[in-house]
């Protein structure tokens, strides 16, 4: 998810409000086949493209995540638009219609929104007075509402924070920053994998005797205790796992340990934020830092504007289980970038920049460009503009450009107009259909080169491993790939750094080190870390 899950704007754009800009749309618009197995690939739009109903409308924020099959976009005014899928009334207007067009929340206009974040299938936002309200899918408690009683919120429901200054998304939780003291970061939703990093996944049986598995839900936002004597300035969730960095620029990671995203040189699920060492005896992160997360893997700008990733880089080759510089990208000034499923967006300078592996023309490349690149990339057709803010998607990206001097090549670009919501059918009927009886509401309907020495960007080959498709209803394939399936083998631990300009070839992937660790050597690795149980004997006691 994501991921938003964009990475975190300094604080101090609470209060100085950026000047807005272009809204810009690639990738797939069939929400209600985007990422499902057996989907067509239609409606895809290749290239930065204007959406009718923002045409000129000043955005200064847009949001989505790797998991997610909906957007969210900010207007300079505060207003908050929302389209995509909408099956389980994460688009807020108070019904299940999905939306082509971006249409504004009725019920947050009396707010004034600064910040946002999107799910799997809910969304939470932040408003100028530092409240937090959320919508959509509540099965996990992701809200933070504090309860569950809802499975599905389809208005904006207050959360349980107070002084909020952001908030982002994983897949199926929610991360919420706070100027309160001792409780800078909280968390609430899936505690599956440990992503809320209170030192447990909240496991236990469904029946006495039975083998099967559950996970409590954790409607109430809580304060990670282990972080209560750190100030969190910035986080960013995957679909699984949480990177943070505190006032000192010291980076934290915990969740889901897959493909080395966690950045910790092994593969093990971290239930508690344990620092990446590798940020901790040098390239302590800078006030001006940019972190981002993917589904399968993290990245952030250290000292320098350097950026460095780790986890799973490409489809093939070995996997990166603790930060290398992305050697690419040396020498930009990254402004703002996100991670989606396996691609990437960045702004730096006057370039958009993309890279990653794609199939709905998610990197903006064209109807003549290559889908997928495994090296950063210039969109050429936004050559020259200035980015203010990018987000990532299931299969789209989205990017606001600053209009000044670029006026007439905006007005080059296509304009898509989508479908209105009422030419739009209704989403199959949820399980839970007393609450879409009872709860659906009618919504409401609104309208160069810079100076430094850079290194070349070079294009690369397509990839050819086919990306697996992801499906936001089932839970088992939530960490790309369905990677907690496999569960034997052990990584190599050997990344591939980009030292020079020409990479060496890539070998086939043995397919070795990319699941969970064994069950047995787990339970051995979490000891000490928060659980404190020999066994799952029924739900946890409060």
């Amino acid at each position: 998810m994501s991921a938003v899950e964009t990475e975190n704007k300094p604080e101090e754009e609470k209060t100085t409000v950026k000047e807005g800009g272009e809204l810009l749309f690639c990738g797939a618009t069939n929400w209600n086949s985007i990422g499902r197995r057996g989907a067509p690939a239609e409606s895809n739009l290749v290239s930065p493209t204007r959406l009718r109903p923002l045409v000129g409308i000043d955005i200064r924020f847009v949001a989505s995540g790797c998991t997610s099959c909906h957007c969210v976009a900010l207007d300079v005014e505060g207003r908050c638009y929302t389209w995509g899928r909408n099956e389980k009334g994460q688009l807020g207007h108070g019904d299940y219609l999905q939306r082509d067009r971006p249409t504004v929340v009725s019920d947050l206009l009396k707010h004034k929104i600064i910040r946002a974040g999107a799910g799997r299938a809910h969304v939470v936002v932040v408003t100028e007075d530092c409240n937090s309200f959320s919508f959509g899918w509540n099965k996990h408690g992701q809200l933070g509402s504090g309860s569950i009683k809802n499975e599905f919120e389809l208005s904006p429901v207050r959360c349980l924070v107070s002084d909020v200054t952001n908030a982002v998304c994983g897949g199926d939780f929610t991360v919420w920053l706070s100027s309160v003291e001792g409780s800078s970061i909280l968390t609430a939703g899936l505690p599956q994998f440990g992503q809320l990093g209170h030192g447990t996944d909240n496991e236990y049986n469904t029946k006495e005797g039975s083998v099967r598995l559950a996970y409590e839900a954790q409607p109430r936002p809580r304060a990670i205790a282990s972080l209560s004597g750190d100030t969190i300035v910035k986080v960013a969730c995957g679909t699984n796992h949480t990177v943070a960095v505190d006032s000192e620029g010291f980076v934290y990671t915990w969740g889901f340990g897959g493909y080395g995203r966690l950045g910790h040189r092994e593969q093990k699920d971290e239930w508690v934020p344990r620092r990446i060492e590798f940020f901790q005896r040098q390239h302590v992160l800078p006030p001006n830092a940019l972190v981002s997360a993917g589904s399968v893997n993290s990245a952030c700008t250290a000292v320098g504007g350097q950026l460095f990733m780790w986890g799973k880089i490409k489809n093939t080759g070995d996997d990166w289980m603790y930060p290398k510089p992305l050697m690419d990208l040396s020498g930009w000034n990254i402004r703002c970038m996100d991670s989606g499923s396996m691609h990437h967006f960045c702004g730096a300078d006057d370039s958009c920049i993309s890279w990653g592996h794609a199939v709905n023309g998610e990197l903006g490349y064209g109807p003549d460009g290559q889908k997928s690149s495994t090296t950063p990339k210039k969109v050429d057709i936004l050559e020259g503009m200035h980015v203010i803010s990018v987000a990532c998607g299931l299969g789209h990206s989205l990017i606001v450009v600053d209009r000044t001097n670029v006026g007439d090549r905006l007005d080059q670009l296509n304009i898509y107009d989508g479908k209105a919501s009422a030419e739009v059918s209704e989403e199959p009927e949820s399980k839970n259909s007393a609450v879409k009886r009872t709860g659906i509401r009618n919504a409401a309907k609104a309208s160069a080169n810079s100076e430094k020495r850079k290194k070349p960007l070079e294009s690369d080959s397509k990839d050819e491993e086919e990306h697996s498709d992801e499906d936001d209803s089932s839970e088992e394939d939530a960490n790309g790939q369905q990677e907690e399936k496999q569960r034997g083998g052990k990584s190599s631990g050997r990344g591939r750094g980009r030292g020079a300009k020409q990479l060496p070839m890539e070998e086939k992937s043995s397919g070795r080190g990319r699941g969970r660790p064994p069950a047995e050597e787990k339970k051995s690795s979490q000891r000490g870390r928060g659980r404190g149980k020999a066994g799952k004997r029924g739900r946890p006691s409060k």
